[in-house]
């Protein structure tokens, strides 16, 4: 897939798995690289950014099998951001497929 069609759909993924339940990292980089190709730098660029922006919060959970996981959830700005930008998104989806 194109990098730029990815780089535009990146945060949504990462927005849209958060909606379904908290996450780690590590975990969101496997769920979602079994669609896209993604490395887990990219994908915690865009962690940083949501958090950054208030869009998501981080907590910390023990692990039986090594370090603490920092797990990230939805905030209520989050939640409305992600739903904006999937209209958005959707829209957009719509209108190229007229086109092409």
């Amino acid at each position: 897939m194109d990098a730029q069609f990815k780089k535009g759909v990146l945060e949504l993924c990462v927005l849209s798995q958060l909606t379904e339940k908290d996450r780690y990292g590590y975990e969101l980089t496997e769920t979602i690289s079994k669609e896209l190709s993604v490395t887990a730098g990219t994908l915690y660029l865009i962690l940083k950014r949501l958090k950054d922006s208030g869009y998501v919060d981080t907590y910390l959970v023990e692990s039986s099998s090594g370090p603490a996981r920092k797990y990230y959830s939805l905030t209520d700005k989050g939640k409305e951001y992600r739903n904006r930008q999937k209209e958005e998104w959707l829209s957009f989806v719509e209108k190229a497929g007229k086109l092409i």
